[in-house]
């Protein structure tokens, strides 16, 4: 008989093996990268050169993945100064002064996760910041990800003095005049800006992406849906020896650029390496609420986000169709309800729509949501990929940035998680890294207290907490059924992937708040070990 390469020992299991009791303490055997045997006869599998591993105390279940993630361009476009601690302007201003004394001529200030309830419901303009940063160009990116305030110097370095048309529903935005204001919504006017900001050369964004990817995999993680594939992305990631992750890629596909796209992307589809692989396509169907693009039945408090990013929606539409006809899934961004209810209708007339073998889409973010379209993601088969640590961007009074742009009655039906759930829907988590920290503890425990872990803040509509169990289903068995792998990941089982995470607590029944703090004891990838507790 052969033998193990790996031995699991003393753990509580919880297999999500509907074929296995709840929880059950038993050993674990791994070959080639595969679980062999599941208890008794994982010790027939032990032999000299099998690697052992006592986990005595702790709870082991399949490898959790991030549902929505961004690790290369979060790691090679969110550099410099970390903005998410500046709560008003005048903390603001201070950050920028102390950049500036360290920041020599010729160089850029960059900074991200800059909060839009920092400038409490003023404009954000670069008036408010521009006499301190001594002529310096800067672009700071807002938490958002989909929105950016420029310098003066950046906007000249990038040759932006007015307004300009955009396939997309990108802008510059600009005062009454026509002069630039500095803010850059959406992804066409902030690229004219990061294409002229200085990045590292391709080995220092490789060590960089590599040391993200190795933090992710000390918190838990074996694996992410990554929801972009840009510029040298692709070079970058397949030049690394071992990733710690197993990423699925899912390129964008973007307004005005669809048609000469669309050939490539489908041509692309199931290109793979070493623990990567291209796996399907992201659209965005609008933006942001906070930025004002998101697309909504009805308009915000300011008038706007009344539509979709498409100047022609139908163009998604026929773009979303051909990919389904071709087999391949697609990831729509959809934050608004309007723009949910399109993507919806969009999928619920694809040509595979019906058949035992059709395409399952996702819907990614679903920020608001009337209960009448709740229903739908189970009848159509589409999963709901949400981020329970956005709520921390909102408050349970509503006097949020967010939720006034909403309105009382939006905002009440914020990040319906429970209601997905229960209505039968295939609900995967996630982070949105780096919109919000990667660590999947605050994701398991965020989702549990409608609160980020470890502070007093009021519950943001509690009704829609999950449980704890369900919380890990987001990271496991949903995220891999909504991936077409349900057959070999997402569970403890023979013939499944050896993608594993050991905690030092039961995820499904330990207090969230306990459960964020608690220690990962092992996260293993393919039967080997990418992070062991000291």
């Amino acid at each position: 008989m052969p033998t193990a390469d790996a031995l699991i020992t003393g753990a509580v299991l919880r297999t999500l093996d509907p074929a296995r009791p709840a929880t059950e303490t038993a050993d674990v055997a791994v070959k080639d990268g595969t679980i062999v045997a599941v208890g008794a006869d994982s010790a027939d599998w032990r032999g000299p050169a099998t690697a052992v591993h006592d986990l005595a105390g702790a709870t082991l279940t399949p490898g959790l993945v991030d549902g929505h993630m961004h690790p290369v361009l979060g790691s090679t476009s969110f550099t410099g100064i970390d903005l998410s601690g500046c709560h008003d302007v005048d903390q603001l201003r201070a950050a920028l002064a102390e950049a500036v004394r360290t920041t020599g001529r010729g160089e850029w200030i960059t900074g991200f996760a800059l909060d839009h309830n920092t400038f409490a419901g003023q404009p954000i303009t670069n008036s408010l910041i521009e006499d301190v940063l001594d002529g310096i160009p800067a672009v700071l990116v807002l938490y958002d990800g989909h929105s950016a305030l420029a310098s003066e110097a950046a906007l000249r370095a990038a040759g932006i003095d007015g307004p300009r048309d955009f396939a997309s529903r990108s802008e510059i935005v600009c005062d009454p005049e026509g002069r630039p204001t500095g803010l850059l919504l959406e992804d066409g006017a902030v690229r004219l800006v990061q294409q002229v900001t200085p990045i590292p050369d391709l080995a220092e964004r490789r060590t960089k992406v590599l040391g993200v990817l190795q933090a992710m995999a000390a918190t838990g993680l074996t694996g992410g849906h990554v929801m972009d594939l840009n510029g040298d992305s692709l070079e970058l990631v397949s030049g690394l020896e071992e990733l710690p992750l197993r990423l699925r890629f899912a390129p964008w596909a973007m307004p005005g650029e669809i048609d000469d796209q669309i050939d490539e992307l489908i041509d692309r589809h199931g290109t793979a390496g070493h623990r990567w692989s291209i796996d399907a396509v992201k659209f965005f169907i609008d933006g942001t609420v906070e930025g004002g693009t998101a697309w909504l039945e009805h308009a915000d408090c300011h008038g706007r986000s009344t539509d979709s990013f498409w100047r022609d929606p139908a163009q998604y539409t026929r773009a979303v169709h051909r990919l389904d006809a071709a087999g391949i899934q697609t990831a729509t961004h959809a934050i608004g309800d309007a723009g949910v209810r399109y993507a919806l209708d969009t999928v619920a007339g694809a040509p595979g729509r019906g058949r035992t073998d059709a395409v399952r889409h996702r819907i990614e973010h679903i920020e608001t949501l009337p209960y009448e379209q709740i229903r739908r993601f189970a009848e159509l088969g589409v999963a709901a990929s949400m981020q329970p640590t956005h709520t921390a961007y909102t408050k349970a009074d509503h006097s949020d940035e967010w939720s006034l742009r909403v309105g009382a009655e939006r905002a009440a039906r914020a990040w319906c998680c429970r209601d997905l759930r229960d209505s039968g829907a295939t609900l995967v988590l996630g982070s949105d890294w780096p919109i919000a920290h990667f660590d999947p503890r605050q994701v398991l425990a965020t989702a549990q207290l409608r609160r980020l872990p470890g502070t007093d803040a009021a519950p943001v509509l509690p009704e829609q907490a999950l449980t704890g169990l369900m919380a890990l289903e987001g990271m496991t068995s949903h995220a891999a059924y909504a991936t077409g792998q349900e057959r070999h990941a997402g569970r403890i089982a023979p013939g499944y992937r050896a993608d594993l995470t050991a905690f030092a607590v039961d995820p499904a029944t330990a207090a969230p708040d306990e459960l964020a703090e608690a220690p990962i004891r092992l996260t293993m990838l393919d039967g080997t070990a990418t992070h062991r507790e000291d």
